[in-house]
C-alpha cells in the first residue's frame, strides 16, 4: 500500500462573531492577512465575509490531526482577536440572518451566487470536510460506494446546528436540511464502475449542470485535483476533540470498505430514497432517538446504530492503534450529547441565543489557548 494512501486531512468552516452583539461579522479581510502570517495558504476565504476556513496539511495519525487542528484553531483565534472579534464552530449561527451577509468580492464566489440565487443567499452554513488519501480510482469508487450506508452515524455523532434565524428549528442538523436543497447535494449514488462515475461527471459538465467537478457537492465525493475520498456530510464539530473522533472514523470507514473491496465481498445496494430518508432521520434527531439501519432495513435507537458501526470499524481503528483513543471520543459523546445537544442545554437555562453563542466560542476554543 503506498504511504499516500489513508493520509488525513480536515478542513473546518468557522463563524466570524462580534464579541458584543454575538452576531457573525464581516471581518474576513482583517483576519486573513494576520491568520496567513502564521498558517499560510492552510487558512481561506469562505463563501461569506463572515466566514473563514483552515485547512489542516496531510497527516498520518490521529496525533498529528490533533496537533494541526489546535494549532490551526489557536492560530485564526489569535487573528480574529487581534481585529476585535471572535472564532465559533458551529453548523448554523443561531440567530444571524442571512441577509445581513456580505459575500466575499471574489470570482468564483461571486459566480455561485450569480448562478444559485437564493440558495446561494441562504447558505450560512459552516461544515467539516473530511478528506483520505486513495490513490486508485477504481479503489475509490469501490469505497464510495460501500460507505454510502454508513454516513449516518457520522452525521448524528457531529450534529451541531439546532438553531437558525433565531428559532429552535427542532433539527440536532439543520445545516442538512438547508444543504440539501442544493441540485447537487446529497447522499452519492451507487455506480457500477469507474467508468459509469466518469461518464455521469462528464454529462454533467457537458450539459451545463454543473461548471465542472468541483461543484459537485455529494456527501462524499472523488475530487479531481487531488487523490482522495472527501466527506462532507458533518457540521464543523464545537471541539476539536470531536473533529479528531470523525476523522478517525471517517479513515477508519474508508479503510474498512477499501478492505471488503478487495476481497470482493458483497455489501448492502441501498436506494436512493432510503440513503436520503435515513439521511433526514440523523439531521432531524441526531443522537436522541432512532435512526435508520441501512443494513437492516428497520429502526433502531441511536446508540445501537453507533454500536453497529464501532464494530464495523473496530478491526481498522485497532491497526491504525486508534480503537482506544475513538472508542472513547464517541463515548463521551453518547453520554453529553453532540454539540445540538449540548447547544440546547444551555438554551434550555433561560432561553437566551446569547448565551448559545458564548458557549459555541468556548467549546471551539477548549484546551486551546
Amino acid at each position: 500500500m503506498s504511504s499516500e494512501n489513508f493520509t488525513i486531512g480536515v478542513e473546518e468552516e468557522y463563524q466570524i462573531i462580534d464579541p458584543v452583539t454575538r452576531k457573525l461579522r464581516a471581518a474576513q479581510e482583517g483576519i486573513l492577512p494576520k491568520a496567513r502570517r502564521a498558517l499560510g495558504d492552510e487558512v481561506q476565504p469562505e463563501l461569506y465575509l463572515s466566514q473563514i476556513e483552515a485547512a489542516s496539511p496531510i497527516c498520518h495519525t490521529l496525533g498529528e490531526v490533533r496537533e494541526q487542528l489546535i494549532r490551526l484553531r489557536r492560530e485564526v483565534i489569535t487573528a480574529a482577536e487581534a481585529v476585535g472579534s471572535r472564532i465559533g464552530a458551529a453548523g448554523t449561527h443561531p440567530f444571524s440572518h442571512w441577509q445581513d451577509q456580505e459575500v466575499t468580492p471574489k470570482e468564483r464566489y461571486l459566480g455561485i451566487e450569480a448562478g444559485y440565487q437564493q440558495l446561494a443567499r441562504e447558505n450560512v452554513i459552516f461544515g467539516c470536510h473530511v478528506h483520505i488519501g486513495l490513490n486508485d480510482k477504481e479503489a475509490a469508487l469501490e469505497v464510495l460506494n460501500r460507505v454510502r450506508v454508513w454516513l449516518t452515524p457520522l452525521l448524528a455523532l457531529a450534529a451541531n446546528s439546532p438553531f437558525w434565524l433565531g428559532d429552535d428549528t427542532g433539527y440536532a442538523c439543520f445545516r442538512t436540511e438547508l444543504w440539501t436543497r442544493w441540485p447537487m447535494a446529497g447522499p452519492p449514488h451507487l455506480f457500477g464502475s469507474r467508468a459509469e462515475y466518469d461518464a455521469l461527471i462528464r454529462a454533467l459538465v457537458e450539459t451545463g449542470s454543473v461548471e465542472d467537478a468541483s461543484k459537485i457537492y455529494w456527501d462524499v465525493r472523488l475530487p479531481e485535483r487531488v487523490s482522495t475520498i472527501e466527506f462532507r456530510i458533518t457540521d464543523v464539530c464545537l471541539t476539536v476533540d470531536e473533529a479528531v473522533m470523525i476523522a478517525g472514523l471517517v479513515r477508519a470507514l474508508v479503510l474498512t470498505c477499501y478492505e471488503q473491496a478487495q476481497r470482493n465481498e458483497e455489501f448492502p445496494r441501498v436506494r436512493q430514497e432510503l440513503l436520503r430518508a435515513a439521511h433526514w432521520r440523523a439531521a432531524r434527531y441526531g443522537l436522541s432517538s432512532e435512526l435508520i439501519d441501512l443494513n437492516a432495513n428497520r429502526s433502531r435507537p441511536a446508540h445501537e446504530i453507533i454500536e453497529s458501526f464501532m464494530q464495523f470499524v473496530r478491526p481498522s481503528l485497532e491497526a491504525t492503534d486508534d480503537f482506544l483513543t475513538i472508542s472513547q471520543l464517541v463515548e463521551e459523546t453518547l453520554q453529553h450529547g453532540n454539540g445540538a445537544m449540548r447547544q440546547y442545554a444551555v438554551y434550555q437555562r433561560n432561553g437566551q441565543l446569547n448565551d448559545v453563542v458564548d458557549f459555541v466560542v468556548q467549546e471551539t476554543a477548549r484546551d486551546i489557548v
